[in-house]
């Protein structure tokens, strides 16, 4: 059976990685901030497509990881982009909630160099003990 799907040529049109997966960049509605990255494979890619909520392959876990399902900080895609390349994927989301990480910070990109450290410049919005029990 061929790789290639006949109901999505949209999927096909994308170059995957070696593993099957592409990175893909959420941003903030609005804002335009970098809230997080992550990965989809193409079950995650069509499923987003089909929910209107973002989700992503976990490489950690080895498994879909529907964006809030633990947490309830869901995201809603409004729009969706590859590169002109097509190996990378950007969404244009709503944050429910307003936290996109894990640590309870707006954004996962909340390292900021000064000098030669990396140092936290967001702070904590709630405490990830209280979201994820």
């Amino acid at each position: 059976m061929s790789d290639l799907d006949p109901l999505h040529p949209w999927l096909d049109a994308l170059r995957w990685d070696a593993d099957g997966l592409i990175p893909a960049i959420a941003q903030e509605s609005g804002s335009g901030r970098v809230m997080m990255f992550a990965w989809m494979n193409r079950e995650a890619l069509t499923e987003t497509v089909k929910s209107g909520n973002a989700v992503y392959w976990s490489r950690s876990r080895r498994r879909l990881w529907r964006k809030g399902e633990e947490s309830g900080h869901f995201q809603k895609v409004r729009s969706l982009r590859t590169d002109c390349d097509g190996d990378v994927l950007l969404l244009e989301i709503v944050q429910e909630g307003g936290i996109a990480c894990h640590t309870g910070r707006t954004s996962c990109f909340f390292h900021e160099l000064h000098n030669d450290r990396w140092e936290a410049v967001d702070p904590v919005i709630k405490n990830p003990k209280e979201i994820y029990k």
